[in-house]
């Protein structure tokens, strides 16, 4: 496999803030992301996403479309698909890192035959999560899955 390589461009604007692009991305939508020193930490900012959300964001969203592209392969008849996601951010030896994350994937079934197979498949997509394999944080994945026939199949 050929590597792939993936673009952004981080400007600051003023204070502790500034604006993440991707040049591949901008061309199709011009959306770029306000990033910002969180509040915890001294002039940090509320409301505006900083590096600590978007390094969770990217163990949980790649769990997500890892599972959501196995799903499609395996013919997984799901309704919903959803992920809580929490880091921990600590000092270890005198440096500041995101030790763990914790993940809660939920898989909404509307029957109860395909419980093991959905769990199978959040299993897989944890193994082949390329986020997860290239960082050091640990990460602890609790998968719920649900049984609502009621819900109109989305997939």
């Amino acid at each position: 496999m050929e590597p792939y390589y993936y673009n952004v461009d981080t400007n600051w604007e003023n204070s502790r803030k500034g604006i993440v692009c991707s040049p591949e991305l901008n061309k199709k939508n011009g959306v770029c992301i306000e990033v910002a020193t969180p509040p915890e930490f001294p002039k940090g900012m509320e409301g505006i996403w900083s590096p600590e959300h978007l390094f969770v964001a990217a163990v949980s969203g790649c769990l997500m479309t890892t599972f959501l592209a196995i799903a499609e392969n395996s013919t997984l008849e799901f309704t919903s698909f959803s992920c809580k996601a929490k880091g921990k951010l600590e000092n270890i030896e005198g440096k500041l890192m995101m030790s763990e994350i914790y993940l809660e994937p939920k898989v909404i079934i509307h029957n109860e035959l395909y419980r093991d197979k959905a769990m199978r498949i959040v299993k897989k997509a944890e193994d082949a999560c390329l986020i997860a394999h290239s960082i050091k944080s640990k990460i602890f994945v609790e998968i719920i899955i649900e049984v609502n026939p009621l819900l109109i199949d989305a997939t």
